[in-house]
């Protein structure tokens, strides 16, 4: 049986040109959106108790700030589910439009927010409302773009291709981590006043060069297809549902400990370092920072060795090995040393949390078939993130404080998500196409 393209596709889009475009245009989007998202986390962990909940003891304060934190996640299904649907209906390339969008206004809207003091229960209300938004906006962002770069890629390199959405974490960390960081040291005791709101007003030049290289992305062609055989599924959402249930289950199992882990190194530990530890703020921007710069090595190399020999092993050994590190990065940490500080920080987010999230991309696309891709993917990874990587920091602090310090309730909590995602990846398949 032979394969005939039809002639209304708007030309060669499958070449190793468009794939390159489609890779860089991802990455360059997905940077920007995961900078506006994670910059809610370092302001989470070390200003908005002061700005929008003065008064509180620090460690309730904290737990407040991270509630309106995990607040954002729960808007995220609900995005997977909206930019699912009409991705898998009208095409990937208008949702990554439409979420880049959404996701710059909330942000450059948090940087224009009374605080307590000036509005009182309206200014935390204003940051909840603005936290949904973002949200909804990265809930429709992560699948529409890993799906168009791996349906973009050549068969053999779609993991490695897969890769470059999953960059935009450590530059979206690196940008936020250094901006914030860098503001406050210039803006001194005006920080708490004024300067924290620099580093979301500025997502509004970010928005504009995003959507200025999107523009210029062809649509999807495994999407094109669809669309010229008229092949499109009616309700993609629903039919991911009902007809593939077990898939949607084990995605959703596969994402708990990724996502829960890397919200604890990158946002609860934060506050854990300067809370806890008592070390300068400064210390856990910095080795967050580092362990984005090394992201840049362990995420496209772990995915590229996806493409050598399968997704499921290097998924699987990211499972179990991350979830026998965590409790031990607690004693590393609690060394009070920048030195091990920044080493327990790599091993635990790169060395081994990249294992799994770099092959991500790939893994989940592939687990669904074309019709269906964008609403599977997206709807599977964002409700395993509603149901981590919002609450564990949020978690974590309340254990702690709970546990008058002690941390072990939490490695209790981390380790239990790990054996879910262990078991998970053990019953999914392996998706890598068979090298002749």
């Amino acid at each position: 049986m032979t394969y005939s393209a039809t002639t209304t596709t708007p030309g060669p889009i499958d070449t190793r040109r468009e794939s390159r475009k489609a890779a860089v245009s991802s990455f360059v989007g997905t940077s920007i959106e995961w900078y506006d998202f994670y910059l809610y986390s370092a302001a989470a962990a070390l200003i908005l108790p002061a700005v929008f909940f003065p008064g509180d003891a620090d460690g309730v304060g904290i737990i407040k700030s991270f509630a309106t934190y995990a607040v954002g996640f729960a808007a995220r299904p609900l995005g997977g589910f909206v930019f699912g649907h009409f991705g898998d209906r009208i095409g990937r390339k208008t949702m990554l439009m439409f979420s880049l969008i959404i996701m710059g206004a909330a942000t450059f809207g948090i940087g224009l927010l009374p605080s307590f003091d000036t509005a009182g229960l309206w200014a935390p209300i204003g940051l909840c409302v603005l936290r949904l938004i973002q949200g909804f906006a990265v809930g429709g962002e992560w699948g529409s773009a890993v799906v168009m770069v791996v349906e973009h890629a050549p068969k053999d390199k779609k993991g490695l291709f897969g890769s470059f959405p999953q960059l935009g974490v450590p530059v979206g960390l690196l940008l936020s981590s250094g901006v914030f960081g860098l503001v406050h040291q210039l803006t001194g005791e005006n920080f708490v006043a004024w300067g924290w709101r620099i580093p979301f007003l500025l997502s509004a030049v970010l928005i504009v060069v995003g959507v200025v290289v999107r523009l210029t992305l062809a649509e999807s062609p495994e999407f094109q297809k669809l669309l010229d055989t008229d092949t499109r599924a009616e309700r993609p959402s629903r039919d991911v549902i009902v007809e593939q249930w077990r898939t949607l289950l084990l995605t959703i199992g596969m994402k708990l400990f990724q996502n829960a882990v890397f919200y604890i190194y990158t946002a609860f530990m934060l506050s854990y370092i300067s809370g806890r530890l008592g070390m300068d703020e400064q210390v856990g921007l910095n080795a967050v920072m580092i362990s984005s710069v090394v992201g840049f090595a362990t995420i496209p190399g772990w995915s590229w060795l996806t493409d050598r020999i399968g997704r499921k092993p290097v998924y699987l050994a990211g499972c179990i090995l991350g979830t026998l590190y965590f409790p031990l990065s607690f004693l590393l940490f609690d060394q009070a040393s920048v030195v091990w500080v920044t080493i327990g920080m790599i091993i635990g987010a790169n060395l081994l949390h990249d294992m799994i999230y770099g092959p991500q991309a790939v893994y989940f696309s592939e687990l669904f078939g074309t019709k269906v891709r964008l609403s599977g993917t997206s709807i599977g990874y964002q409700i395993g993130a509603m149901l981590a990587g919002g609450l564990s920091p949020l978690i974590a602090a309340s254990l702690l404080e709970l546990q008058d310090g002690a941390t072990w309730g939490i490695a209790v909590y981390i380790m239990s998500l790990g054996a879910i995602s262990t078991v998970c990846t053990l019953l999914a398949r392996e998706t890598r196409p068979r090298r002749s």
